[in-house]
């Protein structure tokens, strides 16, 4: 069954919530299939899939490109797309439209976007054309020039302090659901208890309402990572077992003992006789 906005909200109080970032066709599928609750088609593919050194260099374009890949396995999860640097930055009809374009090109079923009082008139805007927004405070990525690089946020009071508001903030304008990125465990803890709206953590610690990885991080595909990801838990080394099967592929191309003849088109009706005529007229013709 489609997971949406309000079930979303509901398992606040009622379970964890799992998101998992996804870029492509067949790695929503498997998502999907896992039973994860939201798919998020994270600014984060800039490094995992594109290797870019960081998520400033995403266009709308590249982003609309993947999720329109992810959306086309129609899972059951709920779908986010992440409104990339610089589609929201500029006035609030531009980001609007870059929100719609998500929704109405794309088939996203939300959006995400970094920041807090910032960005208040756009959330709303946004909310006001009936697109569902998942907010980002913490550690937001797209900030990493004025945070002086990818740092944990919050450890000072009144950091914390300005966090635990911009929270309320989002929680009350509209937003369904936040992230917290890279905060410590105690300020995420205070966070949730705080606010209505569930809160994903990544880098915050268990006392949040769900939990969200890279999915390349998780299986273990390497890829450029713009943290040292102290959170990250790898569940298998794929990295390590394509490599592995690569090689064994170049072995059996050089000792020719692939393909074998069950990887092979049969000659049907032609005996070995026929193909020889055949190949004597063939290169005939050829000379």
């Amino acid at each position: 069954m489609k997971i949406t906005v309000p079930k979303i909200l509901d398992l606040k109080n009622s379970r964890q919530i799992s998101m998992m970032t996804a870029y492509d066709f067949p790695t929503a599928n498997a998502v999907s299939e896992a039973g994860i609750d939201i798919i998020l088609v994270g600014d984060s593919l800039a490094q995992v899939v594109l290797g870019h050194d960081d998520t400033l260099s995403i266009t709308m374009d590249e982003m609309l490109h993947h999720v329109k890949a992810v959306t086309r396995a129609q899972p059951d999860s709920l779908v986010v797309a992440d409104m990339p640097y610089m589609s929201y930055h500029n006035t609030v009809e531009e980001a609007v439209r870059n929100a719609a374009r998500f929704i109405q090109e794309a088939g996203a079923d939300a959006v995400k976007l970094e920041g807090g009082n910032k960005r208040k008139d756009v959330i709303e805007a946004i909310i006001n054309a009936e697109i569902p927004v998942m907010g980002h405070l913490g550690l937001t990525p797209q900030s990493k020039n004025i945070m002086g690089g990818y740092k944990v946020q919050g450890k000072t009071l009144d950091r914390a302090t300005q966090l635990l508001e911009e929270a309320v903030l989002l929680d009350s304008i509209g937003c369904f659901s936040m992230v917290l990125e890279g905060v410590p465990s105690v300020v995420a803890e205070v966070i949730t208890e705080k606010i209505t709206i569930p809160t994903i953590g990544i880098g915050a610690g268990v006392d949040v309402s769900g939990q969200v990885l890279v999915f390349n991080d998780l299986i273990g595909m390497k890829s450029k990572e713009y943290i040292d990801a102290k959170f990250v838990k790898r569940y298998s080394d794929q990295y390590d077992e394509v490599v592995k099967s690569l090689k064994q592929y170049k072995v059996d191309v050089e000792n020719k003992t692939f393909p074998s003849e069950e990887h092979s088109y049969g000659a049907g009706k032609l005996t070995s006789e026929n193909i020889k005529e055949w190949k004597k007229e063939i290169k005939k013709i050829l000379s």
